[in-house]
C-alpha cells in the first residue's frame, strides 16, 4: 500500500461512521478536473505514510472512530490492499470504498471477503462521453460496466457519484446516466470545484440553476438522486 495522505476525523465522508480518510497514490485515469492531481501524476515528490503508522493512528483512535474512508488516486491499483484491509478488519473498523469502478474483480474479490463494507463509486459521465471525462479518449468502458451492474445488485451498501463540469456535461449525459443506473439506491451529483491542483486548468462549474435541471433529468429515472455539498 502507498498511502499519501491521511485525514484524521471526518463526520462526513463515511455515512454513519466517525471516520478518518486515507488517500492513496496513483490512478490508471487522467479526468481533467481531477482535485488530487498531486495523488495522480509526479507522485514521487510526496511523503509517503507507511501501513504501519497507520495501524499505530487506528489503535489509539479506538474509542473514537469506528471507520475508514479509503480513497485515491484509485485504491484498487494498490499492491497489499488485501493484507492491509485484512490488518484493519482485525481491528474492527469499517472501510468505505472511493473506486472508479475499473477493476471490477478485485472489487467483487475484496467485497466477497468482507473486507469492506460501503462503496463509492465516481461514475465519470455517460458511456458515450466517458473516454473524455477519464482523460482517455479511446477507453473501453467494459469494465465500469460491470462494476455498475455489480453495485446495482444490492450485494452491498453503495452510492454513485459525478462530479458536473461545465466542459464535459451536458443534457443528454444526464439522460443516459439515468437510464444506465435506473433505480440505484442513491446518486449524487457534485459541483466541481477547481482546488488549485485540478489536472487542466480552465474548467468551470454550473450554477445551481443549471444543476437542478440536471438533478430534475436524472431523477425521473434516478428517484434518490440528490445534489451533494449543498
Amino acid at each position: 500500500m502507498v498511502i499519501h495522505g491521511l485525514k484524521k476525523f471526518s463526520l462526513l465522508d463515511y455515512p454513519g461512521k466517525v471516520a478518518c480518510t486515507l488517500f492513496t497514490a496513483g490512478c490508471n485515469f487522467r479526468c481533467p478536473y481531477c482535485y488530487n492531481a498531486p495523488l495522480v501524476v509526479d507522485t514521487h515528490k510526496n511523503k509517503e505514510i507507511l501501513p504501519e503508522d497507520i495501524y499505530t493512528f487506528l489503535e489509539n483512535g479506538r474509542g473514537m472512530l469506528n471507520g475508514i474512508c479509503l480513497t485515491g488516486g484509485e485504491p484498487l491499483i494498490q499492491r497489499g490492499i488485501e493484507e492491509f484491509l485484512n490488518h484493519v478488519r482485525e481491528m474492527g473498523y469499517a472501510v468505505r470504498l472511493d473506486t472508479n469502478g475499473s477493476f471490477p474483480d478485485k472489487l467483487k474479490r475484496l467485497v466477497s471477503e468482507g473486507l469492506i463494507s460501503y462503496v463509492a463509486m465516481d461514475l465519470k459521465n455517460s458511456k458515450e462521453s466517458y473516454g473524455k471525462t477519464v482523460g482517455i479518449e479511446d477507453y473501453d468502458i467494459g469494465n465500469i460496466c460491470r462494476s455498475v451492474e455489480y453495485l446495482l445488485s444490492g450485494v452491498i451498501p453503495y452510492e454513485f457519484n459525478t462530479t458536473v463540469v461545465l466542459e464535459l456535461h451536458q443534457r443528454s449525459d444526464f439522460e443516459s446516466i439515468g437510464r444506465w443506473i435506473e433505480g440505484a439506491d442513491q446518486y449524487f451529483l457534485q459541483r466541481f470545484v477547481d482546488s488549485g491542483n485540478v489536472m487542466r486548468k480552465g474548467l468551470h462549474r454550473y450554477n445551481e440553476n443549471i444543476m437542478r435541471q440536471a438533478l430534475d433529468i436524472v431523477k425521473e429515472r434516478v428517484p434518490s438522486a440528490r445534489l451533494r455539498g449543498w
